[in-house]
């Protein structure tokens, strides 16, 4: 099945995520795309024991993704959620692998400095919002959706 889903997610590996998102997709294998978990083994044992047996977790920085991600993508045999903690990291691996990112997850981005709500778990800065509808403008489906169970919402819709 290879890559199942790519999602921004601030809090990175939790129960939304592992419990969510892992069960209903029959996720085998995350990938959290983050260059200072991927620099700190200490960072890492604390989101692997956040995961259930049967589920593997690999930490890739960003720049060093794009060649694990095309394999990834062509594992007929592993379902794969790649997860990262923002939409910056999401579009740098968009432009690096094109043919891999077909759509991406919005889930919990929260609020901050110069973010403004779309939804109750979308806080987005301009920048990103023109950066994910540059996105889409290249063909990736971007849709806000907290869980699989709940409705995608398309990017556009919230722009109103």
């Amino acid at each position: 099945m290879g890559i199942v889903v790519f999602r921004v997610d601030d809090r990175l590996v939790h129960g939304q995520v592992v419990i969510g998102w892992g069960r209903p997709l029959k996720i085998d294998r995350i990938v959290l795309v983050e260059a200072e978990v991927a620099a700190s083994e200490f960072e890492q044992d604390l989101y692997r024991m956040a995961v259930p047996a049967g589920i593997d977790v690999e930490f890739l920085a960003p720049n060093d993704a794009s060649p694990r991600l095309i394999q990834l993508a062509a594992d007929a045999d592993q379902r794969t959620l790649v997860l990262a903690g923002s939409v910056d990291v999401m579009v740098e691996l968009a432009r690096a692998c094109p043919k891999v990112m077909l759509a991406l997850n919005l889930g919990g981005i929260h609020a901050g400095p110069g973010r403004r709500e779309y939804l109750r778990y979308i806080y987005l800065t301009d920048p990103e919002i023109q950066q994910l509808e540059s996105l889409a403008a290249s063909g990736v489906d971007v849709s806000a959706q907290d869980l699989p169970t709940s409705r995608p919402i398309p990017l556009k819709a919230l722009r109103r």
